[in-house]
């Protein structure tokens, strides 16, 4: 009897301490998150949508004003198991789910082996972790997991570094006098609008009325967000961007919510790279910018989120057009 009530003892004092734990981890992600969402209400809910092509889960080029790498993409009408041009094994790269992602063989066995050996030790009537060195303990296993999560994002985050650049130049055309590298190029100012080169000399040629649509398009998608005005939208942006802007409107129509932008002014942007795929050509421009960005309560415009103060913003937007058309917004991708 009193081997079972020690056992009963340890067993509320873990448990006690796994709610402590939660609790703490709990404290510190809600107001994480509603920071974030405060902070992203701008047009593009501060994520990465849209398609770049056949690059759409490649990220650009870094530059000046985007020195960082861009964040992949979270909606997409381009499936990402969808080959590229010219590399069939994109897509049976892309197969097989998490474990079997381009660069997580040796994660993915390690990870798998994890979970094998803790649903072998619960067949076998020994615990999850029994697998394992019999690590019985609840708390040993959150730990474990935990670790084991940090491990995977470091290693996912150092491979995308790693193979960023090799995959942006890939379709760049090859130089013609010596080799530089993308540190040795120079960035200059175009004039227009506090636009300048970018990291690598595009393959397709951008010239400055084409800088001052990308500046107007920056200008003018925002208004017609803060003016929840769909159809000045269809007028700006692809079908696909439309769509997420749409649903994101409806999103604050249903939590009762209005987002005012305003006073947009471009601080600094240069071309990261720009290219051509049969009849439409893209543009993908790195731009930082200031914004007021702020959310109402619709029915009463009470102050619910941001202010009056003017805040920055760095993004690469992908602008799309068909030949002889004009351009539209593609993409919004965010900076790290």
């Amino acid at each position: 009897m009193e081997g079972n009530e020690e056992k009963d003892m340890n067993f509320t004092q873990t448990a006690r301490g796994i709610v402590r734990a939660m609790a703490i981890v709990l404290s510190v992600a809600v107001p994480l998150a509603i920071t974030i969402e405060v902070a992203d209400a701008r047009v593009g809910g501060g994520g990465s949508s849209g398609s770049r092509g056949s690059r759409t889960y490649s990220a650009p080029p870094s530059t000046t004003t985007a020195p960082g790498t861009a964040q992949p993409m979270n909606r997409s009408f381009t499936q990402p198991g969808t080959p590229a041009a010219g590399n069939p094994a994109a897509g049976a790269a892309n197969k097989g789910g998490f474990f079997n992602r381009p660069g997580m063989g040796m994660l993915g066995g390690l990870a798998a082996g994890f979970l094998g050996a803790g649903l072998l030790g619960m067949l076998f009537g020994g615990g999850l972790f029994s697998g394992l060195g019999g690590l019985s303990s609840i708390i040993g296993l959150l730990l474990q997991v935990a670790l084991i999560v940090i491990v995977v994002r470091l290693a996912m985050s150092w491979w995308q570094r790693r193979h960023t650049p090799a995959s942006a130049y890939a379709n760049a055309p090859a130089a013609s006098g010596p080799a530089e590298g993308p540190g040795a190029q120079t960035s200059f100012r175009s004039g227009l609008g506090g636009f300048g080169l970018g990291s690598s000399q595009p393959a397709l040629e951008i010239q400055p009325a084409d800088y001052e649509a990308f500046e107007r398009l920056l200008g003018e998608v925002q208004a017609a967000w803060s003016n929840e005005d769909v159809a000045k939208l269809h007028t700006l942006a692809t079908p696909e961007m439309v769509s997420y802007f749409s649903k994101d409107l409806e999103e604050n129509k249903a939590r009762n919510d209005v987002n005012k932008v305003s006073e947009v002014k471009l601080l600094q942007g240069d071309l990261a790279e720009a290219w051509r795929e049969g009849e439409t050509d893209y543009a993908s421009v790195a731009m930082r910018f200031s914004l007021v960005d702020k959310t109402l309560e619709r029915a009463t415009g009470r102050l619910v989120a941001g202010s009056e103060t003017p805040i920055e913003a760095t993004e690469v937007w992908t602008f799309a057009r068909r030949r002889g058309g004009e351009w539209e917004l593609s993409a919004i991708q965010q900076t790290n």
